[in-house]
């Protein structure tokens, strides 16, 4: 297995190296976006590891880019700040993951064993259509109608949506749709959750009279027509 590293500090880079060439990993180093943005079109990866700040083409450029060539391909961000608005912008931009410096390396190497390891519900189901109440899914073309009203989703909305859908009725805690839908762990200090949670309630719920996605205060939230009592 092949990775990417695109990082501009040459000591974090190597350090990286060394970690993943000790896990069995075979690693190319890119120091800057452009260079980064060549490999990625002249050689196959298993995993991109990115960083936010780069010369040249900068992370979340990089990442969206990497989207456009090569959609599937899992990458990693990397960076320096760690608000919720940062990890927002990092996931709007492709990220499949986030994490931030400083950390430890075998937490990197585990945020690397579960994006290789994703679960299979992301890439199963294809050819049918998913419904719920007057809202529907079409697995194959990744579009959404509610009542018939087409609804414009990103991916990572798409995604939430998809996963809420697959578990109408059950109460989702943050931790499992972080873990399911980001394949990464929740971190109590910041509220991406939510902010996606409320990004999608605009989209599918704003404009009907029945709301489909609900609060549990302290625990979670659940996807059904009726309101909580």
């Amino acid at each position: 297995m092949n990775i990417l590293v695109v990082e501009d500090d040459e000591r974090v880079a190597e350090l990286i190296k060394r970690g993943l060439e000790e896990q069995g990993y075979d690693v190319t180093l890119a120091y800057d976006g452009q260079i980064g943005k060549k490999l990625i079109q002249q050689q196959e990866f298993t995993l991109v590891i990115l960083d936010i700040i780069l010369p040249k083409i900068n992370g979340l450029e990089l990442c969206q880019q990497i989207r456009k060539i090569k959609p599937s391909l899992p990458i990693i961000m990397l960076t320096a700040l760690g608000t919720t608005n940062d990890k927002v912008e990092g996931f709007d931009a492709g990220a499949d993951d986030y994490l931030v410096k400083p950390f430890d390396l075998r937490e990197l190497y585990v945020r690397i064993r579960a994006r290789l390891n994703r679960n299979s519900w992301d890439t199963q189901s294809l050819g049918f259509l998913l419904k719920y109440a007057d809202l529907e899914v079409n697995v194959d073309t990744k579009t959404v109608t509610r009542s018939g009203k087409s609804i414009q989703l990103t991916p990572k909305e798409y995604k939430l949506l998809e996963y809420m859908m697959r578990n109408a009725g059950r109460l989702l805690t943050r931790t499992e749709i972080a873990e399911k839908v980001w394949d990464t762990f929740f971190d109590t200090g910041t509220n991406f959750i939510d902010v996606y949670i409320n990004y999608l309630r605009k989209k599918i719920d704003k404009d009907f009279d029945v709301k489909l996605i609900h609060t549990k205060t302290g625990m979670g939230f659940i996807f059904r027509e009726e309101p909580l009592i």
